[in-house]
């Protein structure tokens, strides 16, 4: 079968879902490579709208509107340009078209195919002459069952990335689920589904509970079906507990080393520890294509970021934020670079378009708020921590900033109270980003000191990202403090450490041996500190 087709100097294999000039791997994954799949499965004849949105997107319903910004992605991604197109023709009122026949560089018995169509009239040739001799059976592939339809149009779904979607993926493996109670793939991805509600789609922590039950069901059941364990370990990563998160992603790497979602999302386990190089190194090691892992690319910026390579970073951070508009981790990761670095006009309206481009998000929110208090705006803030509450009630950051920065300020009974909840609550909590809320709340009755605690405590959990605590007006009653000082130096040993692990490595990226703009001034700041 033709897998394989060249179109001008762009190499596509649909088997591997993969694009190529010459020795560079495209970013053309999801959506865009199905439809520049179906395009390219059409050879150079015009391809309408209802006949994309019918291969590309069904059963989702979807309008005109919607296949034009998939082209308009797409084109991006290959380097394209609409007012003068080498790929992809624009026939106006009809639909779209490749500007170039595509040739087949499959082989089959030893020759080269040179197009689609003369592979089609073989095929046709063959299947008549099997007809005759009776051994076509041969090569049919078994129809598959209901049960097995009905969790390959759930996988589909899933696969979109889009809370809709997730919720027909879902709705399709609790019906699998109903039919076969111990189906293993059913229960890993009805647990996917429910995790993603959590992680994802802000509905709180009883879908990641029921998510967990789901997956340590399938794991017993099939305790060597790694898709079970990856589900298990993002099960735990949605209920904030790393241990059991890394336990389950590592299991699923070891029984399918070619699992690279689940190696990139413990390199961001990783990350949150502290181990940056680690998490690097994970993220580098991919054995199939690294624009399949929807969050590889923005974790491997912010570990740039982290590590000081700033303009690697950005780049990265740019590129992906730029490319994909429906990915939500790049939707939040670029204008939160942005105000890291201080580049807080570019920040507010980064956050701005984010804000346009899909499901709300409560960390968008929450940097709007913090973007606001550096105006000195307080009522947008009040409205814009009100409103990360609102889309994230059950995270104890977003409830404490609405509570601080409200229209009517917490009263010292509630910040009294407050505070011994969140010590009790960091007892077994392994998360750095955690002790941020102690901090806020401590200096909101005063006490200095033990905010800059709380931040050592961070830093010693593993946060390493000392930008944005420069950077964050929530932070500004300490800031010219000495003890916030001798936090940021912390940070820079560590971090000092990680980075030469990743520059002294053989599998060390080569831009990142570049001098960075930036790095003299970074290290005479680290000097300093010492």
């Amino acid at each position: 079968m033709t897998t394989r087709y060249r179109l001008l100097d762009l190499t596509i294999d649909l088997s591997r879902q993969r694009v190529e000039r010459g020795d560079v791997v495209l970013d053309v994954t999801g959506l865009s490579f199905q439809l520049l799949a179906c395009l390219v499965e059409r050879g150079d004849r015009v391809v309408g709208f209802d006949e994309l949105m019918a291969v590309v997107w069904a059963p989702a319903v979807v309008n005109e509107e919607t296949v034009t910004q998939r082209v308009r992605l797409l084109r991006q991604a290959i380097g394209d340009d609409a007012r003068q197109p080498r790929y992809i023709r624009t026939v106006r009122g009809r639909g779209y078209q490749l500007g170039a026949l595509p040739e087949s560089t499959s082989t089959d018995t030893g020759r080269r195919r040179h197009s689609i169509w003369p592979a089609l009239a073989a095929v046709g040739v063959l299947a008549a002459v099997a007809l005759g001799a009776g051994f076509l059976g041969h090569e049919q592939k078994p129809v598959p069952t209901a049960q097995q339809e009905l969790l390959q149009r759930a996988h589909w779904y899933a696969a979109m990335g889009q809370r809709d979607n997730n919720e027909r993926a879902l709705a399709l493996y609790d019906r699998a689920l109903h039919e076969a109670p111990d189906d293993a793939d059913a229960l890993t991805g009805a647990s996917r589904t429910r995790s993603a509600r959590t992680c994802l789609y802000n509905t709180g922590a009883d879908d990641a509970r029921d998510a967990l039950r789901l997956a340590s069901r399938a794991t017993a059941l099939r305790p060597d079906l790694a898709d079970a364990w990856s589900a298990l370990g993002y099960a735990h990563d949605c209920l904030g507990d790393i241990s059991g998160a890394i336990a389950g992603y590592e299991h699923a790497v070891q029984l399918d080393p070619a699992d690279d979602a689940s190696r990139s999302s413990a390199a961001y386990l990783y990350q949150e520890q502290g181990r940056l190089a680690d998490a690097l190194r994970s993220n580098l090691d991919m054995r199939g294509d690294p624009g399949r892992v929807r969050f590889r690319d923005v974790q491997v910026a912010r570990e740039y970021e982290l590590l000081g390579f700033d303009a690697a970073a950005e780049v990265r951070f740019r590129h992906v934020f730029d490319l994909t508009p429906d990915n939500v981790f790049s939707n939040i990761a670029w204008p939160a670079f942005l105000f890291a670095h201080g580049r807080f006009d570019e920040a507010r309206a980064a956050v701005a378009q984010a804000r346009t481009r899909g499901t709300p998000r409560a960390e968008l929110a929450q940097l709007d708020g913090e973007l606001a208090l550096r105006r000195n705006d307080r009522i947008a803030a009040a409205n814009a921590f009100a409103e990360a509450h609102a889309l994230r009630p059950d995270a104890r950051l977003a409830t404490t900033l609405a509570a601080v920065y409200g229209a009517t300020p917490a009263s010292a009974g509630w910040l009294t109270q407050r505070i011994a909840d969140t010590r009790t609550s960091l007892i077994d909590d392994p998360w750095p980003a955690s002790r941020m809320e102690l901090a806020v709340l401590l200096q909101a009755i005063g006490d200095k000191r033990g905010a800059v605690a709380a931040l050592s405590d961070a830093v010693d959990k593993g946060w390493r990202d000392a930008g944005y605590l420069r950077a964050s007006p929530l932070f500004a009653s300490i800031a010219s403090d000495p003890g916030f000082d001798a936090v940021l130096a912390a940070i820079d040993r560590r971090v000092a450490a990680e980075r030469e692990r990743v520059l002294s490595a053989p599998w060390c990226p080569p831009e990142l041996k570049v001098r960075q703009p930036g790095d003299a001034e970074r290290q005479r700041d680290r000097d300093l500190r010492m």
